[in-house]
C-alpha cells in the first residue's frame, strides 16, 4: 500500500482536528445541559460548603488566637494543620507548619505532608534549595528512614544539575550512615541505593558489540565496583530478610561471592538471629511499644556496639519522643560513651524540646554545653528558655537556677580581685532570689528553698574565693530572717563559716543568738557554745556562757513541762469522751433490747389468740425440764427448733427453727477458746448478705492460700447470713497469701480480707489500707465513666510512662465511683501525666487529673467519701443521718389508702372501718386517740 503524500496528510490532519472540536462542542453542551437541569442541587451544595467553609473559617480564626495566646499548645498546633491542609490554604498552611516546627519537632507524618506539598510548590517556583533545606531540618528531629527514602528520592530529581549525581549518592551515603542499620526498614534504604548504581551502569556500559575504550571500560568497572562495595556493606548489617540479599548477590556476581563476603554475611547473619525475637516483640505490640524498646536497648548495651546502640535509641525515641527517662538514658549514654560533640548537643536539643517540662534533661543540656566548650551566648540562651519552659514543681526552679550559677562559677578567676565574670556571677546571685521571690512564689506558693540552699552558696563563694567575710554575714542575716532562726543546723552552719573564714568574736556572738533563738534541739547549742569558750574564752566569756544556757535551759524545760500537762490533759479529755460514748451506747443498747423484748412479747401474745385453735396435739413437744435449783429456764425440743420458757404452747413453730438450732450449737462452737489462733486466721467481710453457701465457696477461692481448717461464717439469730466469716488455715504462712485477696470480687462485690486481731487484747489495732499523704507518683483521676475497666484506664496511663498499680475506686457493693488511683514508677512520669491527661475525654467523660493527695478522715464527710466537707452543703440530719426523733411515729398502715369494704382481706370490715375512723377522725374533726389493742390488731392486719 502506498505510502499517503503530504496534501493528503494534511487534509486527514483537518478532518481529525474539526472531529476533535465537534466532540469538545457536544460535551460543553452536555455539561450545560447537565449544570441547567441540576441547578437547584448545585445551590444546595453550594449553600452547604459555604456554610462549611465558614464554619471552618472561624474554627481556623479560634485556634490562632489561642496560639497566640499559649504558643506552647502541642494539639491545637496539630489541629490547625489539619484544618488549613482541608481547607487547601497552603500558604497560612506553610506559615503554621514553621511556627509548630520552631517550638517542637514534628512527627514524621507532619513532616512527609510537608514535604510533599514544597515539592509541589517548588515545581512551580523552580526553586528546590528550599526543599532541600527544609528535608535538612526534617531530618534532624527525629531517625525516619521514610523520610531518608523520600530526600534520596527527590534528590535524584535534580540530578540533570552540575555535580548532581555526586550530591544524589552524599544523601545515600548520609541515608544508609544514619538508618543503614535499622533491622526492618534499613534494607529498603540499601536497594534505593543499589538500584540507582544499577541505573548509573545502564548508562557507561557500551551497546552490545561494540569495544568500550580505555576511558569507557574504567568507567564500567569503577561502577561495577561500586555495586559490589554496597553488596558487601549490606551483607556485612545484619537485617530482616538478607538472604534474599545474599541470593540476589550470588545472581548478580560473575564469579561468585568472595569468602570474605560470606564470612561476614554469616556473622552478621547471628546477630540477626539473636535481635530477632526483639524486632518480632516489636511487630507485634502496640503502640508506643516502650517495654519492648526498653528490652531491645538492654540487649544492645550488652552487646556493646555504640552504632547499633545509638540506632536502637533512636527507633525508641522517634515512637516515645515524650517519655523523659528514655532521653535521659540516651543523653547518659552519649554523654559518656560516644562524646561526639554534634551528635551530643544535637541529642541534647532535641531532649529538651520534646520535654521541656522536664528540669533534669534541661540541667543535663547545660553540663553538656559547657563541657563541649560552648560559648557563653549560648549557654545563657539555653538557659533563659529552660526559665521558660513551664516547670511543675517549684524546686526544679531552684535546681536549674543552682547548675546556672555553678557554671557562671567556674567561669570566673578569683586570682583576680574584680572581673566581668565575677560580676556577672554576684549579679546573676542577686537574679536569683529576686526570681525565687517574685515569680515562684506567686506560682506555686512556696519558695522552693525554704533552707536558703543558693544563698549559702553564695556566701561560701564570698567567704572562701572572695575574702568578702561582710557580705557573707550579709546573707546569713538574710536567711535567718526567713524562718530559719529556730534551726540548730542552720546556726551550726553559719557558726562553722564563722569559725573558717571569720573570726573569734562573731564565732561567739553566733553562738550566742542560736542559743536565744534556736527550738528544735537547743541542748546541742547549748553544748557547742560551752565547748567554744572552753578553747577561745575567757572566764569572764564562761560565766557568761554559763548563765546563758542555763536561763534557756531552764525556759526550754519550763515550756516542755507545759506542753506535756497540755497534752496529758486532753488526752485524759478524749478517754473521758470516749468513756461516755461507751457508756451512752451501752445504756442505748440495753434500752432498744428491753423495747424489743416487750413489742416482742405483745406480739407473741397476739399471735398465741390467732393461733390457739390450729395447733395440734399430735405434735406436741416433749418437755424437758432442768433442775429446779439451778435451772432459771426451761425450754421444749421441737421437729422445727426450741421454743422458751416464756412461749406458750400455742405458739406454732417457724421454719428456720432448725437453722437456728444448728446456728446457736455452732456458735457454741465458736465460742470453744481452742477454736481460735488469730496467728492462723484471717477476717472476711463485705460479703453479700444473700450468699448461697459461703463456706463452700469461700473454700474454694481460699485453698489456694493453704491447708484450711476450718471455715467459720456468721449467721443471724433469724438464721440469715451476716456478710462475714473467720478463715483458719493450718500454718500462718497461709495468711500472708489470703490477704493478698483482699479486694478480690465475690459475685460482683469486693471482699474485705484483714488478719484476725482480738480488739479487746488489742484495742488500739487499725487495718491499714491505702496512704493518706501526698504521693508524688500516684495520680488521682476523678470524672471516669462508670464502664471504664482497670485494663482500659491502664492502656490509657501506659502512653505517658510505666504503669506500676492501677485501682479503681468502688463502693462496698463493688459499684464504681468514676474515681482511680495509677501509680507510675517515679515522679517525672506522674507529672507527664498530669499535663498530658487532665481534661482529656474518655468514652465521652471529661476527667481531672492530679497528683495524688487524700484529705484526712477530718476533712472527710464520712469514711469512703472522696470530697471534703467544706465542699459538701451543710447536713441537715448530723453526722449519722436522719434521728430517731425526726421519724416519722405515724404507723405505715395508716398512710396507706383504705380499701372499699367488699376488699378487706385481714380482718372484718368492721374492725376496718374502726381503723380508719380513728385515724381520720369521727364526724365532728375530732380525732379520736389510739389505744393499744389498736395498735395490736394493725400490726396483726398488715
Amino acid at each position: 500500500m502506498a505510502a499517503p503524500s503530504n496534501a493528503e496528510q494534511t487534509q486527514l490532519q483537518d478532518m481529525e482536528e474539526e472531529e476533535a472540536g465537534m466532540e469538545e462542542r457536544e460535551m460543553e453542551s452536555d455539561e450545560e445541559e447537565e449544570e441547567g437541569m441540576g441547578v437547584e442541587n448545585s445551590d444546595d451544595e453550594d449553600d452547604d460548603s459555604s456554610e462549611d467553609e465558614k464554619e471552618n473559617e472561624a474554627e481556623i480564626q479560634r485556634l490562632e488566637e489561642q496560639l497566640s495566646i499559649n504558643a506552647f499548645d502541642y494539639n491545637c498546633h496539630v489541629d490547625l494543620i489539619k484544618l488549613l491542609k482541608q481547607e487547601g490554604e497552603l500558604f497560612r498552611l506553610r506559615k503554621a507548619r514553621q511556627k509548630m516546627s520552631e517550638l517542637f519537632p514534628l512527627t514524621e507524618e507532619i513532616w512527609l505532608d510537608w514535604l510533599k506539598d514544597e515539592i509541589r510548590l517548588t515545581e512551580e517556583e523552580s526553586n528546590r534549595e528550599k526543599v532541600y533545606e527544609l528535608f535538612e531540618r526534617a531530618v534532624k528531629d527525629y531517625i525516619c528512614p521514610d523520610i531518608w527514602l523520600e530526600y534520596a528520592q527527590y534528590s535524584i530529581g535534580g540530578m540533570g544539575s552540575p555535580g548532581g549525581i555526586d550530591k544524589v549518592r552524599a544523601v545515600f551515603e548520609r541515608a544508609v550512615t544514619a538508618v543503614g542499620l535499622h533491622m526492618t526498614k534499613g534494607q529498603t534504604l540499601w536497594e534505593a541505593y543499589r538500584e540507582f548504581e544499577n541505573a548509573i551502569l545502564s548508562t557507561v556500559q557500551p551497546p552490545p558489540g561494540r569495544i568500550p575504550g580505555r576511558e569507557e571500560q574504567e568507567l564500567l568497572n569503577a561502577q561495577l565496583e561500586r555495586i559490589h562495595t554496597l553488596f558487601r556493606r549490606q551483607l556485612a548489617v545484619p537485617l530482616m530478610e538478607m538472604e534474599t540479599t545474599y541470593a540476589e548477590y550470588e545472581e548478580w556476581a560473575e564469579h561468585g561471592v568472595p569468602e570474605t563476603v560470606i564470612h561476614l554475611y554469616k556473622k552478621a547473619l547471628q546477630q540477626m538471629e539473636k535481635c530477632k525475637p526483639f524486632e518480632e516483640a516489636l511487630l507485634v505490640a502496640e503502640p508506643p511499644k516502650l517495654a519492648e524498646y526498653q528490652a531491645l536497648i538492654d540487649f544492645e548495651l550488652k552487646e556493646g556496639d555504640p552504632a547499633r546502640i545509638q540506632i536502637t535509641f533512636e527507633r525508641a525515641l522517634a515512637e516515645n519522643c515524650l517519655v523523659p527517662d528514655m532521653w535521659a538514658k540516651c543523653t547518659t549514654y552519649f554523654d559518656r560513651q560516644l562524646k561526639i560533640k554534634d551528635l551530643v548537643l544535637s541529642t541534647h536539643e532535641r531532649a529538651v524540646r520534646n520535654c521541656p517540662w522536664t528540669m533534669s534533661l534541661w540541667k543535663k543540656y547545660l553540663l553538656a554545653l559547657e563541657r563541649h566548650g560552648a560559648d557563653h551566648h549560648t549557654v545563657s540562651d539555653v538557659f533563659e528558655k529552660a526559665l521558660n519552659a513551664g516547670f511543675i514543681q517549684a524546686t526544679d526552679y531552684v535546681e536549674i537556677w543552682q547548675a546556672y550559677l555553678d557554671y557562671l562559677r567556674r567561669r570566673v578567676d578569683f586570682s583576680k580581685e574584680s572581673s566581668k565574670e565575677l560580676e556577672e556571677l554576684r549579679g546573676a546571685f542577686s537574679r536569683s532570689l529576686d526570681y525565687m521571690k517574685q515569680d515562684v512564689e506567686e506560682r506555686f506558693g512556696e519558695s522552693g528553698d525554704p533552707s536558703c540552699v543558693i544563698m549559702q552558696i553564695w556566701a561560701r563563694i564570698e567567704a572562701l574565693h572572695c575574702k568578702n567575710m561582710q557580705k557573707a554575714r550579709e546573707l546569713w542575716d538574710n536567711i535567718m530572717t526567713k524562718g530559719n532562726a529556730k534551726y540548730a543546723n542552720m546556726w551550726l552552719e553559719y557558726y562553722n563559716l564563722e569559725r573558717s573564714y571569720g573570726d573569734p568574736t562573731h564565732c561567739r556572738k553566733a553562738l550566742h543568738r542560736a542559743v536565744q533563738c534556736t527550738s528544735d534541739y537547743p541542748e546541742h547549742v547549748c553544748e557547742v557554745l560551752l565547748t567554744f569558750e572552753r578553747v577561745e574564752g575567757s572566764l569572764e566569756d564562761w560565766d557568761a556562757a554559763v548563765q546563758k544556757t542555763e536561763t534557756r535551759l531552764n525556759r526550754i524545760n519550763e515550756q516542755r513541762t507545759k506542753a506535756a500537762e497540755k497534752e496529758a490533759n486532753l488526752a485524759r479529755q478524749e478517754e473521758e469522751r470516749v468513756e461516755r460514748r461507751r457508756k451512752a451506747k451501752a445504756e442505748k443498747k440495753t434500752q432498744k433490747k428491753t423495747v424489743k423484748g416487750t413489742r416482742a412479747g405483745e406480739k407473741r401474745k397476739a399471735e398465741e389468740d390467732d393461733c390457739q385453735d390450729e395447733w395440734n396435739e399430735d405434735f406436741a413437744p416433749k418437755r424437758h425440764r432442768g433442775n429446779v435449783d439451778n435451772t432459771t429456764d426451761e425450754h421444749m425440743e421441737t421437729e422445727t427448733g426450741l421454743l422458751g420458757r416464756n412461749a406458750s404452747p400455742g405458739s406454732k413453730p417457724t421454719a428456720s427453727g432448725t437453722k437456728k438450732a444448728v446456728i446457736a450449737a455452732q456458735r457454741q462452737n465458736d465460742d470453744k477458746p481452742e477454736l481460735r489462733d488469730d496467728s492462723t486466721s484471717v477476717f472476711i467481710s463485705n460479703l453479700m448478705y444473700t450468699l448461697q453457701e459461703p463456706e463452700a465457696k469461700l473454700r474454694t477461692l481460699f485453698e489456694t492460700c493453704g491447708p484450711i481448717k476450718q471455715i467459720r461464717p456468721i449467721f443471724s439469730n433469724k438464721g440469715t447470713f451476716r456478710g462475714y466469716c473467720y478463715v483458719q488455715f493450718e500454718s500462718p504462712v497461709s495468711v500472708s497469701e489470703a490477704l493478698k485477696l483482699d479486694r478480690r470480687e465475690m459475685e460482683g462485690r469486693p471482699m474485705f480480707v484483714s488478719p484476725c486481731v482480738d480488739k479487746n487484747k488489742n484495742p488500739e489495732f487499725k487495718v491499714f489500707k491505702y496512704n493518706t499523704s501526698l504521693e508524688k507518683h500516684k495520680i488521682f483521676i476523678s470524672g471516669l465513666p462508670f464502664s471504664c475497666t482497670k485494663e482500659q484506664l491502664e492502656e490509657i496511663c501506659k502512653t505517658h510512662g510505666t504503669v506500676k498499680d492501677v485501682r479503681l475506686v468502688t463502693y462496698r457493693s463493688g459499684k464504681p465511683k468514676g474515681l482511680a488511683y495509677v501509680e507510675f514508677a517515679d515522679e517525672i512520669q506522674a507529672s507527664q501525666a498530669v499535663m498530658k491527661m487532665d481534661g482529656t475525654d474518655v468514652e465521652g467523660n471529661k476527667i481531672s487529673v492530679a497528683i495524688s493527695n487524700p484529705p484526712r478522715r477530718s476533712q472527710m464527710e464520712k469514711p469512703g467519701t472522696s470530697r471534703p466537707m467544706t465542699d459538701m452543703p451543710r447536713q441537715v440530719y448530723g453526722s449519722r443521718g436522719r434521728g430517731r426523733t425526726q421519724l416519722s411515729l405515724l404507723p405505715r398502715s395508716l398512710h396507706r389508702q383504705t380499701a372499699p369494704v367488699g376488699k378487706v382481706e385481714n380482718g372484718t370490715a368492721a374492725e376496718r372501718d374502726q381503723v380508719t375512723d380513728s385515724a381520720a377522725g369521727n364526724a365532728t374533726g375530732e380525732p379520736r386517740p389510739l389505744s393499744n389493742s389498736d395498735f395490736a390488731r394493725m400490726l396483726l392486719n398488715k
